[in-house]
């Protein structure tokens, strides 16, 4: 069915050519199309099917949810809205004490900015330039890819510093001549900028090509917004809940931010959730002061339950380990994949369960890429104009089941863009 017989819009792209994928269902690493396909599904849809497609405990929670309290106002108070709040405040480092909801990521990074304009006074805030945050008007003022110039003018003072780019060093530099520019220009901008309440940063760049840091980065961030009188918040929408390999993203590099943004894998996308965690530095001026923030469906039951169950998921079986297990695995198969292709400038990075294969070629073969893995009927994020293949399956996905996928995944990639090759 073409774009034009569907009443509803068809997101990020242009009506007359959009084609949508009539899902029918899924199970694991899987899932199901109407025409009788299926797919393994190596980019988790969104990034958020973290615990896989069809996982029956979860939508049984939902249900349960649904008969016992399906609607309720912003201030009810119910069992689960509290445990998932305190099972969150749990997983957090310690001094996080109050968790504000809302219904995604995008939500959750304009109440974040609420939150650091109020607490320190200040209204302009940092993010890098390659970045995603969210498609609503202030998160998008964050974001820093061509989403954001199409919806400009957007909220202002967001002002951008340079990414942790170590592949294509933004300095001319690499990771052993390198006096980590891309974090201490922090120490440059926040002074001269003056009035910046906080610096938005992804744990690891994930959409924009997952852009790893060296392993001091955050360590410098957080004495750079320590030093200015700047909040860190930690968006941890698409890194979260295992991504990584642990529960959120910044603890690889063993720093604590001010605030943090999670989603999507908060409920594994089986109900609309985000949140923001805020630290009691923070938390504790609304003891006396109102907060001027909330949202019709906070907190909405059925997405608590959903997210209740989801954490049960990963600690039951035990996805995070899983994450890091299978981490390597993965990078050792697209490094293979890269190998492949002799002649082809190529990059593979990537951490826990999020990894990229970046590859200069022309428009042409990254739609004949794209045609490849349709008929091999893979799942994946890919991106001609930045020249990216993003790999993020479900955390459950077995290791033949990954191996297999990056290896056909491998195929595609032979045929499109190897020259006189053919897959092996």
């Amino acid at each position: 069915m073409s774009a034009g017989e569907h009443p509803f819009f068809f997101t990020w792209t242009a009506q007359s050519t959009a084609r949508g994928v009539a899902l029918t269902g899924g199970d694991g690493a899987w899932f199901t199309t109407a025409d009788g396909g299926r797919w393994l599904d190596l980019g988790a849809l969104s990034y958020q099917v973290n615990l896989g497609h069809g996982h029956r405990r979860v939508i049984e929670a939902i249900k349960r949810q649904a008969d016992a309290l399906c609607v309720a106002s912003p201030s009810a108070v119910f069992p689960a809205k509290t445990e998932l709040a305190e099972r969150l405040l749990a997983m957090a480092p310690p001094g996080f004490t109050k968790v504000f909801f809302t219904l995604g990521g995008a939500e959750a990074n304009e109440n974040a900015i609420k939150l650091a304009r109020w607490h320190t006074g200040r209204t302009k805030l940092v993010s890098r330039y390659r970045s995603y945050h969210g498609a609503t008007l202030g998160a998008l003022a964050l974001t820093g890819d061509w989403r954001r110039p199409a919806a400009e003018p957007v909220l202002p003072g967001v002002h951008r510093i340079l990414d942790c780019y170590c592949d294509r060093c933004p300095f001319g530099k690499t990771l052993a001549t390198c006096s980590r520019e891309c974090a201490r220009q922090l120490d440059l901008v926040l002074p001269l900028e003056g009035n910046i309440a906080a610096v938005f940063l992804e744990p690891c760049a994930g959409a924009n090509g997952v852009l790893v840091p060296p392993d001091d980065y955050w360590p410098i961030v957080r004495r750079a917004c320590d030093a200015h009188g700047a909040l860190l918040v930690a968006d941890c929408v698409l890194t979260g809940f295992g991504r990584l390999g642990l529960p959120f993203g910044f603890e690889e590099w063993g720093v604590v931010p001010d605030l943090i943004t999670v989603a999507k894998g908060l409920t594994g996308g089986y109900a609309p959730m985000g949140a923001v965690l805020v630290h009691d530095r923070i938390a504790k001026r609304y003891d006396d002061h109102v907060l001027a923030a909330g949202l019709t469906s906070y907190a909405h039951p059925l997405g608590c339950a959903a997210g209740v169950a989801s954490l049960d998921v990963y600690r039951d079986e035990d996805l995070f380990a899983r994450a890091r297990q299978l981490g390597p695995v993965l990078g050792d198969a697209l490094r293979g994949v890269a190998a492949r292709l002799p002649g082809v400038t190529s990059f593979v990075r990537g951490k826990g369960m999020l990894w990229c294969l970046e590859l200069e070629a022309p428009a042409a073969a990254w739609k004949t890429f794209a045609s490849e893995l349709a008929a091999r009927r893979l799942s994946l994020h890919v991106d001609a104009s930045r020249g990216t293949a993003i790999v993020s399956p479900p955390l459950c996905i077995g290791h033949d089941e990954l191996v297999d996928g990056v290896r056909a995944l491998g195929d595609a990639a032979v045929a499109a863009f190897a020259k006189g090759s053919s897959p092996a």
